[in-house]
C-alpha cells in the first residue's frame, strides 16, 4: 500500500462530516480535489470505504475500522510536531475548546495571553449549550470543555477558573419586581428562560421549583445574550449569571432584585475526560491557567465584588 497523509486527511474529514462538499470547505480544497484524494485512497484497498444512500454518503463496516486507524495515526502525526517543536524550543499544536454560551464572558481572558506567547499554537473554539458542549467530549470531538455544571456520567479531571454567580435581574423601567417582597411575588412577573439543555435554565428551574414559583408567563430564547437583550426591554426578569452583565448594571440599566437564597453559586471549570491523554500544547494552556488564574481575576474581575 502506498497512501499518503494527505488522503488519510482527506478521508478523515470526508468520514467525519459525511459530506465531501464540507470537507472541502474545512480542508480549503476544491470538491473535485477531495474527491481525488477519496478515490486514490480507496484504491488502496479492495474493499468499499463509503457507499452512497440515497445522495447520502455513508462509511461501510470496513471503513469504520479504516477511520479509526487513521485517527490515531493523525494523531501520531500531530504529537511527532509537537515532540519536534517542543525539543526547537517552539509550542505548537492544535487545542480544541467547547465553551458553554455563558462562558464567553469568561474564557477569552484565560487564554488569550497564552496564545499571544505562542502563536505557533492553534486555537478552536466553539460556544453551545451545556449539553451540546457535554456530548462534544464524550465523542472526543473537543479536548477541554468549560462549563459551570459538572457531569454525572462520565469522569472527568478538572480546574476551577472562578466562582460564577447567578442574579434575579429586571429592567431598571421594571416597576412592579421593586415590589416583590417574596417568592409569590415572582409568580406575577413574566420569567425569560434559556432552552433546553442550558446550565443556566437548569439552575433558574431548579431555584425557582426549590421556592415553589410557578409563573404563568414564561419566554424561551435561545442564548443568554437574547435573554438579556429580552430584560432590558422589560419584556421579563431572569436569573442570569452576573458575568455577562457588567456594562448594564455599571449603566444604570439593569437591576438586581433581592431574593432570598440568591446569587445562586457555581464555579467555572476547564474539564477534560479523565481517560484522554492531552496534547502538549492543551497540557501547557491548563498548566498556564493553573499558574495564573488568581492574577488573570484580580484584574480582568474585580469589578464582580461590587455586587456580590
Amino acid at each position: 500500500m502506498n497512501y499518503t497523509l494527505q488522503q488519510i486527511k482527506a478521508f478523515h474529514c470526508i468520514a467525519k462530516h459525511k459530506s465531501i462538499t464540507k470537507a472541502s470547505e474545512e480542508l480549503n480544497l476544491t470538491q473535485p480535489a477531495v474527491s481525488i484524494q477519496l478515490k486514490r485512497f480507496q484504491d488502496q484497498f479492495d474493499i468499499p470505504l463509503t457507499e452512497v444512500i440515497g445522495r447520502q454518503l455513508y462509511l461501510t463496516d470496513f471503513g469504520y475500522k479504516i477511520l479509526d486507524i487513521s485517527e490515531k495515526i493523525l494523531q501520531n502525526n500531530d504529537q511527532i510536531k509537537e515532540i519536534t517543536n517542543k525539543y526547537k524550543g517552539v509550542l505548537s499544536g492544535t487545542i480544541r475548546v467547547s465553551s458553554v454560551s455563558t462562558g464567553k464572558y469568561v474564557l477569552p481572558y484565560f487564554i488569550s495571553d497564552f496564545i499571544k506567547e505562542n502563536p505557533q499554537v492553534d486555537l478552536i473554539v466553539d460556544v453551545s449549550n451545556r449539553n451540546t458542549v457535554i456530548e462534544k467530549l464524550k465523542k472526543n470531538e473537543t479536548d477541554i470543555a468549560l462549563v459551570s455544571l459538572l457531569p454525572s456520567d462520565i469522569e472527568v479531571d478538572q480546574l476551577e477558573l472562578m466562582k460564577n454567580h447567578l442574579f434575579l435581574v429586571a429592567s431598571i423601567n421594571n416597576k412592579s419586581v421593586k415590589r416583590v417582597k417574596g417568592f409569590k411575588g415572582l409568580s406575577n412577573e413574566r420569567m425569560i428562560i434559556r432552552e433546553q439543555g442550558s446550565a443556566t435554565r437548569k439552575a433558574m428551574q431548579a431555584y425557582l421549583d426549590a421556592a415553589d414559583v410557578s409563573s404563568s408567563q414564561k419566554m424561551e430564547l435561545m442564548s443568554n445574550e437574547a435573554v438579556k437583550q429580552a430584560v432590558l426591554a422589560n419584556l421579563g426578569c431572569s436569573i442570569m449569571p452576573l458575568i455577562g452583565l457588567k456594562n448594564e448594571l455599571l449603566n444604570d440599566q439593569l437591576q438586581i432584585v433581592k431574593m432570598k437564597n440568591l446569587p445562586i453559586e457555581t464555579s467555572w471549570k476547564f474539564i477534560s475526560l479523565k481517560s484522554k491523554e492531552l496534547n502538549i500544547a492543551t497540557q501547557a494552556l491548563l498548566a498556564y491557567v493553573k499558574k495564573h488564574k488568581e492574577d488573570i481575576i484580580k484584574e480582568r474581575f474585580d469589578w464582580v465584588n461590587a455586587f456580590i
